[in-house]
C-alpha cells in the first residue's frame, strides 16, 4: 500500500466513528466498528467489554512490548455545537465530528502505524488497543484490559498533543472535606457555626504551597472548588462539607497528599479515589530521546488521561490540539493525521537503542 492509502483509510474509518455516537459507556457501535474493520485489515482481534485489540503476529516474549493506545469514547456534545456532532463533515483540510480531535485523530492514525510496522519483523512487539471509557476513568475501561495483554514496557498514548511527546501527566485526587458543628437558632447565638469552623482550614488549604516542583508539571496544586451548608438563614448550620480538587505532579503520589492535607486540616476528609496518579517517563527513554532526535519538545500535560492507570512508562504523542478537545464544533485537520503517520514512524522505526524492559507487574 502507498502512504496515501493508510491516510485515506485512516480519514475513512474516522468518518464512520464520527458517525457511530460513542458517549462514554455506550461504546458498544463504535467498538463494533473497530472490531470489524480491524478484521477487515487482516488483523487477529481479541475484545474485552468495549475494548479491541490487536497483537503483533510474531509476537515474542523475549522481546519489549509498545502498547500503542488511544480511547474511543467521547464526551457528551457540548450545547454549542453548530454542526450535527454526529455528521461527519470535510471542509477542506478540516474533517469536524464529536471526538474527532479527541481522540479519533490518534485512534485511526496509531491503527493504520500498526499496520504498517505488523508487515515486517521488529526488534519489538506491539499491540494495538482501542480502550473504552476513558473520558469518565471508568472501570470498563483500560484498566479491565490491561491484565488481559501481555507485559507492556512502554506506551504511546494518542492523545492530542500537537504531535509533541507529552513525557509527564498531572494526576487527579478529588477530596470531601467536611467540618462539623452544632445546629441552633441564628437569633439566640445558639450552637457552633460549622462554617465558622472550616474557615482556618479553607484559608490552609488555598495558602498551601506543595514543595517540590516538577520542571515539566509545575507545582501539586489544590483548589477548593464546592462549597455545601445549612438549611435555612435562622437556623446555625451543623455540617458544612466542601468539594478539593487536587492536580498532583510527579513528586507525590496521591496518597502521600492526601496524608499531606489530613495531618494539617481539623475537618474530617476522604477520598473519592487514590487511582489517578501522576505519570512519567524517564527523559533518558529511548522513546523520549528519539522523539528528542526527531526534533520534538517534550513537555508536561496538565489533562488527565488513561496513563494515569498506566503502571508502565507512557507517553502521550498525537495528532490535534488539546484545546479543541471537549469543545463545540470539534475538528481535526487531514494534514495533521498524514503528518503524525509519518512521526510515527520515523519515532518507532528510528529506535536505535534497545526498549528496556519495564519489571514491574
Amino acid at each position: 500500500m502507498r502512504h496515501q492509502d493508510y491516510i485515506n483509510d485512516a480519514v475513512e474509518l474516522l468518518s464512520r466513528l464520527i458517525a457511530t455516537p460513542s458517549v462514554s459507556r455506550d461504546e458498544k457501535e463504535a467498538a463494533d466498528v473497530m472490531q470489524q474493520q480491524m478484521s477487515t485489515y487482516g488483523l487477529a482481534t481479541h475484545r474485552e467489554a468495549n475494548n479491541v485489540w490487536a497483537i503483533c503476529p510474531d509476537y515474542d516474549s523475549a522481546k519489549p512490548t509498545i502498547l500503542l493506545n488511544a480511547h474511543i469514547d467521547t464526551v457528551k456534545p457540548a450545547i454549542s455545537w453548530v454542526r450535527d456532532p454526529f455528521k461527519p463533515t470535510r471542509e477542506g483540510d478540516l474533517l469536524y465530528g464529536l471526538g474527532s480531535n479527541d481522540c479519533g485523530g490518534g485512534l485511526v492514525t496509531l491503527l493504520q502505524v500498526f499496520r504498517y510496522m505488523t508487515l515486517r519483523t521488529q526488534p519489538y512487539n506491539l499491540v494495538y488497543l482501542a480502550s473504552a471509557e476513558e473520558e469518565v476513568s471508568g472501570k470498563d475501561g483500560i484498566s479491565r484490559v490491561l491484565p488481559l495483554l501481555p507485559h507492556i514496557d512502554v506506551a504511546i498514548v494518542g492523545e492530542p498533543t500537537g504531535m509533541q511527546p507529552a513525557i509527564a501527566e498531572k494526576g487527579l485526587m478529588v477530596l470531601d472535606v467536611v467540618s462539623h458543628g452544632k445546629s441552633g437558632h441564628a437569633a439566640r447565638n445558639e450552637g457552633i457555626n460549622a462554617i465558622y469552623e472550616t474557615l482556618d482550614d479553607m484559608r490552609w488549604i488555598r495558602d498551601f504551597r506543595f514543595k517540590k516542583v516538577s520542571p515539566f508539571l509545575g507545582p501539586t496544586k489544590m483548589t477548593l472548588t464546592v462549597v455545601h451548608a445549612g438549611t435555612q438563614h435562622n437556623v446555625i448550620p451543623d455540617e458544612c462539607r466542601m468539594l478539593v480538587d487536587v492536580r498532583t505532579n510527579e513528586y507525590y503520589t496521591n496518597e502521600e497528599v492526601y496524608d499531606i492535607v489530613r495531618s494539617h486540616v481539623k475537618s474530617d476528609v476522604h477520598a473519592h479515589s487514590f487511582r489517578l496518579h501522576s505519570s512519567r517517563i524517564d527523559p533518558e527513554h529511548p522513546l523520549v530521546k528519539r522523539c528528542v532526535s526527531l526534533g520534538l519538545q517534550p513537555f508536561g500535560s496538565p489533562t488527565l488521561s488513561d496513563q494515569a492507570l498506566m503502571s508502565f512508562p507512557s507517553l502521550k504523542l498525537g495528532p490535534g490540539e488539546s484545546s479543541r478537545s471537549h469543545s463545540a464544533d470539534e475538528f481535526i485537520k487531514i494534514s495533521e493525521v498524514d503528518h503524525a503517520f509519518t512521526t510515527y514512524l520515523q519515532v518507532l522505526e528510528g529506535l536505535e537503542e534497545s526498549v528496556p524492559r519495564w519489571e514491574g507487574k
